[in-house]
């Protein structure tokens, strides 16, 4: 039997993206001029990348399972979170709860779950023992089969931090050999585990429920590079910074007829070529390559410098005004491809809208739990992890931006997807500036569930 945990180890997620990704730019490189043979190819091997993914998505938070939850801080200590099955607290307690119970249903029955726990858990190390401080949060963590319950504490005498944690942790198991527990580090900035979920430190089995948690690993160059592949991964699941660079990058390629830059002159008596919706396309690489560089390097100044006042508490911003103008940067730039807004001067909304989009990095590095320490590296590392991103992205598209530049379609190509980029503005905008979800997202959702079924995956 495929043992999940290993292929856990041996093929993270972070590890499976980088490859395929990989993959598919060498086969463009390699085969520009055959579309078909790359599509071939990597269709070829997306069954691999299926049955590598389904097990992996499959084992995370099943029945019989429960888990903790630690956050590992220099300075502050450890705190975590017990993440209790409904099914199971109902089965030892006798309870009633709903499949997605509230965290008010639970309090009734918060002391009595407490006390269990602490007969069930336990933590020592060469300091002495470290006891279990629980804060009286309760949250939820709903899935498909019932909720989570997760109850949240503080590791007493954590502050210095030992190499070596004795840890227990029997729960259900004694009632239930079949049960597994396990302990997975969510933070630890040393040891290179930011917003980790998917790699355990401990598994506890019947029988087996005392095992020693190795905290020596940790080092300054773990948690900068951990760093950097958090900065990667979030201007890539970012799909409006993602759409506000396409927004940005489309008429790198091309230029106005009436822009002074024209890179093509043409005489009165030349017919013009390529000049639809007033677009004509770049002669060489080096002016579209000199744009393109141009528009980034304002965007990361731009987000640089807000980033850095957000998370040094110098600037803030409501979370929902950042959003929201984030959403209507994706639509004024887009808008700008149509009908300029600031003539020749393009870096201005890269640098303008760039600010806000350095606030929306700054969110995600509180969301990530990040509590201050470390904080130069942790800003340097994210900051170069977004640029590495970006890169990345505008690699990806750029080539293909470049190669169609000359087709007689590009200049509509370039005013529908900007018109589309408008309309997805416009439903954020309105979504973010009244908090509220339209139908559509709905709809997409709903549509995803169904073919998540139909292939397995839930």
């Amino acid at each position: 039997m495929l043992d999940v945990s290993l292929l856990r180890a041996i093929f993270p997620f972070g590890v499976l993206f980088r490859y395929f990704l990989g993959r598919f730019s060498l086969l463009l490189i390699i085969e520009t001029d055959q579309p078909r043979t790359v599509m071939k190819k990597l269709l070829l091997q997306l069954p691999l990348l299926f049955l590598i993914l389904v097990p992996l998505i499959s084992n995370a938070h099943q029945p019989d399972q429960s888990f903790i939850y630690v956050r590992v801080y220099e300075k502050n200590g450890i705190d975590g979170r017990f993440e209790l099955h409904v099914n199971e607290l109902n089965s030892i307690f006798n309870l009633n709860l709903d499949k997605h119970p509230n965290p008010e249903d639970v309090m009734p029955y918060l002391s009595e779950i407490h006390e269990y726990i602490l007969r069930n858990t336990s933590f020592s190390s060469e300091y002495g023992k470290h006891n279990i401080l629980f804060t009286g949060e309760i949250t939820t963590l709903k899935v498909g089969f019932g909720s989570y319950l997760q109850f949240h504490f503080h590791l007493e005498n954590s502050e210095v931090l030992p190499d070596n944690m004795e840890v227990t942790y029997s729960a259900f198991i004694r009632e239930n050999p079949s049960h597994r527990n396990f302990l997975t580090m969510e933070y630890n900035w040393k040891a290179g585990l930011i917003n980790n979920e998917a790699v355990f430190a401990l598994d506890f089995t019947d029988g087996n429920w005392t095992k020693t948690w190795d905290l020596s690993d940790r080092s300054t160059w773990n948690g900068f590079m951990s760093m950097i592949k958090q900065g990667i991964w979030h201007i890539w699941i970012g799909l409006d910074h993602i759409l506000f660079l396409l927004a940005l990058i489309l008429p790198s390629v091309v230029r106005r007829n009436d822009s002074k830059n024209m890179v093509l002159q043409q005489t009165a008596a030349e017919k013009p070529k390529f000049d639809v919706y007033g677009w004509t396309a770049v002669k060489s690489f080096k002016p579209a390559f000199w744009y393109i560089l141009k528009i980034v390097t304002f965007f990361t100044i731009a987000h640089t410098i807000t980033l850095s006042l957000a998370s040094l508490k110098i600037v803030t911003l409501p979370s929902q005004l950042v959003e929201s103008i984030i959403a209507l940067s994706i639509g004024l730039a887009a808008f700008h491809n149509i009908r300029p807004i600031f003539k020749g001067r393009d870096w201005l909304i890269a640098f303008g809208f760039g600010l806000f989009h350095g606030f929306g990095f700054a969110s995600v590095l509180s969301d990530l739990g990040v509590k201050g320490e470390f904080l130069t590296l942790t800003l340097l590392g994210f900051n170069l992890g977004v640029e590495i991103g970006q890169v990345v992205i505008i690699a990806l598209i750029f080539p293909v931006l470049f190669l169609i530049r000359k087709s007689k379609l590009y200049p509509k190509l370039l005013v529908f997807l900007s018109v589309f980029l408008i309309l997805v503005s416009l439903y954020w905008f309105v979504e973010r500036v009244f908090d509220i979800n339209l139908p559509v997202d709905d709809y997409l959702r709903k549509e995803a569930y169904k073919i998540a079924v139909k292939v397995g995956l839930r």
